[in-house]
């Protein structure tokens, strides 16, 4: 039997490749592709929703998914802890199941996770993300995850230190974490973040030169867990093992 997708955003960029990927699924198809302004009714059948829409769509998708009882795999950036949040009850009073992939990448993965194992060494904490200059939302979806990592595994030191966090140079805080995005044109998506302690710092950098081909292995692993997901699940770390024990 074959899972037929809706693939909402599947004309942008991202979407295209997420389309190009499932395809090549075998017992996947994606029987319809939608735009951001397309009209929801449009879901109706499908046995998978994709959203790679835009973040002011993207949280309509999800519900029309739920109150269809069709898992969700989002792929649009923009959704935050808080965010997330909106939409769990719906999910987990419809039984069904809703993934969210702040990035498909398994560099990016690995580069937060280290990031976030690293970080109750660490006082100081800031992430510089960019992307090219077409990305419509500021800060990366990826930033928020890494920054909400952060946070979490200080949870029993604190907050880390951000001097001047009044000053609006000083970026955007998640979690207490400065995120400072750029968008500028030659770039796919790059991430730093930056741990600080007395005398010393430690850098995590990931960079994406090729979409279509770091992306392509974190969608093949998504999509067949993502239709038999039940809940809300955050990133691809349910679907691989890292290796980083606490």
């Amino acid at each position: 039997m074959t899972t037929q997708v809706a693939l909402v955003g599947g004309t942008g960029k991202l979407g295209t490749i997420i389309g190009a990927v499932i395809d090549e699924l075998e017992g996947f198809h994606v029987s319809r592709v939608l735009t951001s302004s397309s009209d929801l009714s449009e879901l109706d059948g499908a046995d998978l929703v994709v959203d790679a829409s835009t973040p002011q769509v993207s949280i309509e998708v999800v519900r029309a998914a739920v109150e269809r009882g069709i898992n969700v795999l989002v792929a649009t950036s923009g959704w935050s802890a808080e965010r997330i949040a909106l939409v769990r009850p719906l999910v987990e009073a419809a039984g069904t199941g809703a993934v969210f992939i702040p990035n498909f990448s398994l560099g990016s993965v690995l580069g937060s996770a280290l990031a976030a194992a690293a970080a109750p060494f660490f006082g100081s904490a800031e992430i510089i993300e960019a992307h090219r200059e077409t990305k419509i939302d500021s800060p990366s979806g990826t930033a928020v995850r890494t920054a909400e990592l952060i946070a979490a595994a200080r949870a029993e030191q604190g907050p880390v230190s951000a001097p001047h966090a009044d000053q609006r140079a000083r970026g955007q805080q998640v979690g207490s974490v400065p995120i400072h995005s750029l968008r500028r044109p030659g770039v796919v998506a790059k991430q730093e973040v930056i741990l600080s302690g007395p005398g010393e710092s430690l850098t995590f950098t990931h960079d994406t030169t090729d979409s279509a081909l770091a992306y392509a292995p974190g969608i093949r692993l998504s999509v067949p867990f993502a239709v038999k997901a039940t809940g809300v699940f955050v990133g691809l770390e349910h679907m691989i093992d890292i290796g980083i024990r606490s």
